[in-house]
């Protein structure tokens, strides 16, 4: 095929699978981040008082609302301009920016899950006099996750599918693996093409096993 060397699709392959490495790297840990900072977030947007509720608010809206790719850029931007500030390489801030936004959305399941809670374990809770602390970590969390855990199995896929845009603040993901590629031998149709095949063959198993999950904990 004219448009299709296999050679060039072998000798990408080994690389491709280098900046996959990398994709995991940042998908595992904004993974980590975002599921325990959106559980804090959600548990502190119900239990601090109103007049303090607002600004966690404000600040969870903006993050929400603001595109992903002007965070990592200007986070990276104010650690790598700024001589004053500590120097943190470019994959740490790409996996703290990627793992607090979408904390923010994770925060979101978590809040929809303890509200899922029954109205009469809230009850419960309150006439046993429970400590805040041992009646979110004994009764309600382990009901409310049980109604959260696929929809954030489907975030971490979406943040998967996302990495892509570390290649904004130079992390050789794998799309920017493909991108050097493509630049140094021309072949940028073998190599976008494994890319995506790769991107297929890691999220489209994991979105099934996440599916099943759902079906199983819906019946449970």
């Amino acid at each position: 095929m004219s448009w299709w060397n296999w050679q060039s699709a072998l000798d990408a392959l080994p690389l491709l699978l280098q900046g996959f490495g990398t994709t995991l790297v940042a998908t595992i840990g904004g993974t980590v981040i975002a599921v325990f900072l959106g559980l804090l977030i959600a548990v502190l947007l119900r239990t601090l008082p109103a007049w303090v509720n607002w600004l966690p608010k404000l600040v969870v809206a903006f993050i929400r609302n603001t595109p992903l790719i002007v965070q990592l850029v200007f986070i990276y931007t104010l650690f790598s301009m700024n001589e004053t500030l500590i120097q943190v390489p470019a994959l740490t801030v790409g996996i703290l920016v990627i793992g607090i936004h979408y904390s923010t959305y994770m925060s979101e399941s978590y809040r929809a899950g303890i509200d899922a809670v029954p109205q009469g374990q809230w009850e419960a809770i309150s006439a046993l006099s429970l400590p805040p602390v041992r009646s979110f970590r004994s009764i309600v969390l382990p009901q409310a996750l049980r109604a959260t855990v696929p929809s954030l199995g489907n975030y971490a896929v979406a943040m998967f599918k996302d990495t892509p845009f570390l290649m904004a603040i130079y992390v050789t993901e794998l799309v920017r693996t493909a991108e050097q590629i493509g630049g140094r031998t021309f072949a940028y149709t073998e190599a976008f093409t494994l890319a995506g095949l790769i991107f297929l063959a890691a999220s489209y198993p994991t979105s099934l096993l996440i599916r099943r999950l759902e079906k199983s904990l819906a019946t449970y």
